[in-house]
């Protein structure tokens, strides 16, 4: 391949979509309200974890501070929701993530986040209905496992216990629901997000009625001696249940909760890909996204706090905190309603991980990007071949796999794409303002006064300068994230090196900060715009680093392989069929017959000055 053809795909790596692209057409049906938009985000972010996460963290991770642990989650999960609801009132499209992208950095990230985007709803829909599955059998005496499970057993590695006929049979119904309309989809949403929020407050009213406060001070003896309960030993009993009061695992195990609850959190996303379909996407999407988040908070801080009320922490149950919790106050039967509850939060859940799928699906689809049958639409305006194909794909991977060790994948999915959208704010907010003089001017060159005091409206220079200093800063996120995992012990023991170490790795960060937002910003504005730039989109981006930096080595290999067949695909059938390539070329051909007209209508020795008066 000569220079001259690697030039070019390079360049076309690059290349961006606009904001309004010549001859695309929404064919979808706005008729979602606001209210649809939280419905759908509380629904998708609160699903069953809030009956199971709030005991598992709050017995051998946070304790009672565990309400604190959610804080700070939702904290950080806010500063990527903020990031999100600016790019959904600037660009009110289909496409969530994988759009802002397109129309930032350029269509090879694009693709990448989008083939992420579909990683994160394959699998968070398949583990999803198979939790349903599970949960509904449990409640029948398990009999599904019985039965199947020794009729057709599948004895594979990789594979599950036994086929999961009841969560593929799930998956296409609701598929099917999807596929017949959105506004259908979203009144089903509705009724089981409340079901679910008026379980939720049950249990919130329920613990602070039945709650004793002392729960929150409970001393080392009264762990050793009610842990005895359910051990016959006291070996390490202290140091497994922590040193009791507010905060028995110390500050360390609040901040590592909050690592667990973040991910309590993921789901809102799936609101930014309604922007087709919504009736006032500038208001609606930002609206929804940031009341969703704060549903849910409130929530999660509710249930959590009920729970180390009702009983002390150590005495949780791991895998049904709830129920347990009600017999240990002498309501046993409340356990229906939170079994009532559990199941409707899993079916929104489930309704939340399937709604975006096909339409990131069929953003990809109509941009060329994968194949060109799936962007097809029904006559009641819904994607229904995306609708089904991803539909389909779930089921066989509910049927017939185990997804325990895919589940991390999902959180790679999700928290690149986060980091993407903070990035993307970040260059979009410090970019030029487009204009007939700036196209002509002629390229600045770097220089360090230029950065230092740059001038006071957005320039081409001043935009590069941001994008650069923008990758220097994930860099050091990077080797932060990684040093504080490596050196976690020399941290802990104070030791001088590990601490010079990551005093300069904080100082250039904080420098790298203050050089961007020195620079002037553009006077492009939103209906929402995300406040404390820069500030704000770089911390979010360095929590989302340092949380795909804790995800074990196998999960990365097996995301390797995951990326490297959606990078075939690109390279094999998205480069030639992109249709902003297309768009490029007739605007490049459109040029040249100019050209050629006018040199046509030229002739030789004519004169084109103006005539004397």
């Amino acid at each position: 391949m000569s220079g001259a053809k690697i030039l070019q795909l390079l360049r076309s790596l690059s290349r961006r979509k606009p904001l309004e692209p010549e001859g695309e057409v929404s064919n979808f049906k706005r008729c979602l309200t606001t209210l649809d938009l939280v419905a759908l985000g509380v629904g998708s972010t609160l699903g069953a974890g809030v009956y199971v996460l709030s005991g598992e963290v709050a017995r051998v991770v946070a304790g009672p501070s565990i309400i604190i642990s959610f804080l700070v989650a939702a904290i950080a999960s806010i500063f990527a929701g903020l990031c999100y609801a600016e790019f959904g009132a600037r660009v009110p499209k289909t496409g969530s993530a994988y759009l802002y992208s397109y129309v930032t950095v350029g269509e090879i990230w694009a693709f990448i986040t989008g083939w992420n985007l579909l990683l994160s709803y394959v699998i968070g829909t398949s583990s999803v209905a198979r939790a349903w599955s599970g949960t509904f059998d449990d409640l029948i005496g398990n009999v599904i496992a019985s039965s199947v499970g020794k009729q057709a057993a599948m004895d594979l590695p990789g594979l599950a216990p036994y086929p999961d006929f009841f969560a593929a049979g799930l998956i296409m119904l609701l598929a099917g629901i999807l596929a017949f309309g959105v506004k259908e989809s979203a009144v089903v949403n509705k009724v089981f997000t409340a079901v679910n929020i008026l379980v939720l407050l049950f249990v919130i009213v329920s613990g602070f009625i039945k709650g004793d406060i002392d729960n929150w001070y409970i001393s080392e003896d009264t762990i050793l001696n009610g842990s005895l309960y359910e051990s016959q030993t006291s070996l390490n009993q202290t140091t497994r249940y922590g040193s009791g009061g507010f905060f028995p695992f110390g500050l360390e195990g609040t901040l590592a909760g909050a690592a667990t609850c973040f991910y309590a959190f993921v789901g809102f996303d799936c609101i930014a890909t309604t922007g087709e379909e919504v009736e006032n996407p500038q208001k609606s999407i930002p609206l929804g996204i940031v009341a969703s988040l704060l549903i849910c908070f409130l929530a999660y801080f509710g249930v959590s706090a009920a729970l180390t009320l009702m009983m002390p922490y150590y005495l949780l149950s791991a895998h049904s905190p709830l129920p347990v919790a009600f017999t240990y106050i002498g309501w046993g039967p409340a356990k229906y309603a939170v079994a009532v509850g559990s199941l409707c939060a899993l079916s929104t859940s489930l309704l939340g991980s399937m709604f975006p799928m096909p339409r990131v699906l069929f953003a990809m689809a109509r941009d060329g990007l994968l194949f060109k049958p799936l962007s097809k639409m029904s006559d009641r305006q819904s994607p229904v071949t995306a609708t089904l194909a991803s539909g389909i794909v779930a089921a066989i991977m509910a049927l017939l796999f185990d997804l325990k060790a895919l589940v991390d994948m999902m959180s790679i999915g999700t928290l690149f794409a986060y980091t993407l959208v903070a990035i993307c704010i970040l260059i979009l907010r410090y970019q030029a303002d487009l204009s007939e003089d700036s196209s002509y001017s002629k390229p600045e060159s770097f220089t360090v006064i230029g950065v230092i005091y740059p001038p006071s409206q957005a320039t081409a220079r001043t935009s590069n300068n941001v994008s650069m200093f923008t990758v220097f800063v994930i860099f050091l996120a990077i080797i932060l994230s990684l040093f504080i995992t490596k050196a976690a012990d020399s941290l802990e023991a104070q030791e001088w090196w590990s601490l010079l170490c990551v005093t300069v790795i904080l100082f250039m960060m904080v420098l790298t900060v203050l050089i961007i937002w020195r620079q002037p910003q553009s006077t492009t504005k939103a209906a929402f715009m995300v406040p404390f730039l820069p500030v704000l989109p770089i911390v979010s981006t360095l929590v989302n680093v340092y949380l795909m930096i804790q995800l074990g080595s196998d999960t990365w290999i097996r995301y390797a392989v995951w990326m490297a067949v959606g990078l075939l695909i690109y390279f094999c059938y998205g480069v030639q069929h992109s249709v902003q390539k297309q768009r490029l070329q007739n605007a490049h051909n459109r040029v040249s017959i100019q050209i050629m007209n006018m040199d046509r209508n030229f002739e030789p020795g004519e004169d084109f000055s103006s005539p004397d008066i």
